[in-house]
């Protein structure tokens, strides 16, 4: 699946229920951030310490048997994780990574991970990447003609 492609329906809503969790938990979060090495995470999350999670979504077995670019956002994060819906085999998932799952409304952390710190200039420029997005993306609310300068 290229990186370019937007999220499917059902990914979506497991994305938005995973952002609702992390919402709660303290964290502000983005969709489909690019990467500076051009991979697009799914939800990244970002709190007021600076850790950053990223979540990989899941929404079928078939999403998950086709990825084979996961293990390329993981130096990209302190803590990693899946979100998959109810009814998806869990026992796929790797140990070493987290996992939620989730519906369109909220989500359960069922297995936590290890903290793995990301080097200090990555956190900085990915800091920076998370708030040019976000304020783009606002900016881009209330005037869809604009155009970053």
């Amino acid at each position: 699946m290229p990186d370019d492609r937007p999220l499917s329906p059902n990914a979506q809503f497991i994305a938005r229920g995973l952002c609702r969790y992390l919402g709660q938990a303290g964290f502000s979060t983005l969709t489909e951030l690019i990467l500076p090495n051009g991979r697009r995470v799914d939800v990244i999350g970002i709190d007021r310490a600076g850790t950053i999670v990223v979540a990989e979504v899941k929404s079928s077995l078939a999403d998950y048997r086709s990825d084979r670019k996961w293990q390329d956002y993981l130096e990209y994060c302190d803590r990693f994780y899946f979100a998959v819906a109810e009814g998806f085999p869990t026992t796929l998932i790797p140990e070493r990574c987290g996992l939620y799952v989730t519906d369109a409304y909220g989500a359960a952390l069922i297995r936590d991970t290890e903290t793995t710190p990301v080097a200090a200039a990555r956190r900085r420029a990915l800091l920076l990447r998370f708030a040019m997005m976000a304020a783009d993306r606002l900016r881009g609310l209330s005037d869809p003609e604009s155009s970053r300068i």
